[in-house]
């Protein structure tokens, strides 16, 4: 053999191995970074069944809907029923308490990065606003100022904190029942019997836990790996002695994005160390960015989220220019073959805004037929989008300082604390 051909035999196996790995890539989901895969040089939309597999969670099938409609009387959330909320941990714990009467609570956060929320902040708020009306239980709304700081250099630590008192209208906008719920901001707020759990929640976790829970490596603020215990505490009763007195055996669920899930699955094993009741989660997923589905929306990419702050114009001029479509590339090929709805963001926006499941079935149907066009597809989610968005301004424009402050105030919600 040649040299030549020595060499030949070498580089071309490398060279291939590196085209395919440019065409093929594993998603990524952590707290961080969502990534759908690449397959083919094709980014492809996030495999749920794959995380509820990896991570080791529930599926939401149709016996826990009925249940929940049973117990409570309402039709599930469309985010249920369209299986958007779509996995769990030990969801029917907490369906017991409430079929027993025992008392639990919710507990969901945002982290305030801007000084304006986006479509895909608003989807856990609008769950949580369902389920506090349908279990009329106590909701706590952890605003993570401290972590914005710690993971984005850029941010002031003032900036963080006016971002909070800003997103926290918006939260309020969703419709909260003011006298059981509690939002609170990190860094005016811990300290106390919070920060006691804190403490006992770090004494339970290792550096190298929290390190290869979420790919910290040394150059890393030492802040970021302590944030997980900060994220934990609110899952327990007894942070919160206003509410709950001093009992810690009162569980909570919380609502949040699936990429959340691993903050959880240290704060369930910290929980057994502590004798505490295990949070139940329920996990959604993702809102898609406007570019496909293979990314969320995130609030520092202008031109991949639609903000609460939009103007009608602008969000039609973002859907129009900027929704990616699963329609045919032309009018004839799209009337052939049909569109792919799955792909197309304005159809995902529908199934999450939508609330009448005829009409958006009947969308779905149209679209997959070739005889709903991409622009009358465009113009009915823009119609849906207008309004959502418009309707919330209106709400927040009428939250007062007062307001805010009588729902970032500390208080008794009423909680039959006699009930074991």
């Amino acid at each position: 053999m040649s040299a030549d051909k020595a060499v030949q035999d070498i580089v071309e196996p490398l060279a291939n191995a590196s085209i395919a790995s440019e065409q093929k890539a594993e998603q990524i989901v952590d707290p961080w970074n969502v990534q759908g895969a690449v397959v083919d040089g094709k980014q492809m939309g996030i495999d749920y069944d794959r995380l509820i597999e990896q991570f080791g969670t529930r599926a939401i099938d149709e016996e826990v809907l009925k249940r929940m409609e049973n117990l409570t009387g309402r039709k599930p959330h469309a985010l249920l029923r369209r299986g958007i909320f779509f996995s769990h941990r030990e969801l029917n714990r907490i369906l017991d308490r409430y079929e027993q009467k025992k008392p639990f609570f919710l507990y969901t956060g945002r982290g305030p990065s801007s000084d304006s929320m986006h479509l895909g902040h608003m989807i856990p708020f609008l769950f949580c606003q369902y389920l506090q009306e349908v279990f009329d239980c106590p909701l706590v709304i952890q605003l993570t100022d401290d972590e914005k700081f710690l993971f984005k250099p850029n941010l002031k630590l003032e900036e963080c904190i006016k971002f909070s008192r800003q997103n926290a209208k918006d939260i309020i906008a969703c419709g909260f029942i003011p006298e059981k719920t509690f939002i609170f901001s990190n860094l005016t707020h811990v300290g106390g019997p919070f920060y006691h759990n804190v403490v006992r929640i770090s004494r339970c976790i290792t550096y190298s836990q929290s390190k290869s829970t979420f790919g910290f490596n040394d150059s890393d603020n030492v802040g970021k790996s302590h944030f997980v215990s900060i994220q934990a505490a609110p899952s327990f009763s007894n942070s919160f002695p206003e509410i709950f007195g001093t009992r810690s055996d009162i569980p909570c669920l919380i609502p949040c994005a699936i990429d959340q899930d691993p903050y959880f699955r240290l704060t369930r094993d910290v929980a057994h160390k502590l004798k505490y009741p295990k949070p139940a989660l329920i996990h959604a997923k993702f809102f898609p960015a406007l570019q496909g589905p293979g990314t969320k929306m995130s609030a520092s990419v202008d031109s991949s989220a639609i903000f609460m702050t939009d103007t009608a114009p602008q969000i039609k001029n973002k859907i129009n220019r900027h929704a990616f479509s699963g329609g045919g590339a032309t009018m004839e090929l799209h009337q052939q073959f049909g569109g792919k709805p799955e792909e197309d963001i304005p159809f995902q926006y529908l199934s999450f805004f939508l609330d009448d499941d005829a009409e958006v079935n009947e969308i779905e149907k149209n679209y997959r037929a070739g005889t709903l066009s991409t622009g009358d597809l465009k113009k009915r989610c823009i119609e849906v989008l207008q309004k959502f968005v418009a309707d919330f301004q209106a709400r927040k424009a009428a939250v007062t300082d007062e307001i805010l402050d009588q729902y970032m105030t500390p208080k008794s919600m009423g909680v039959d604390l006699s009930a074991k």
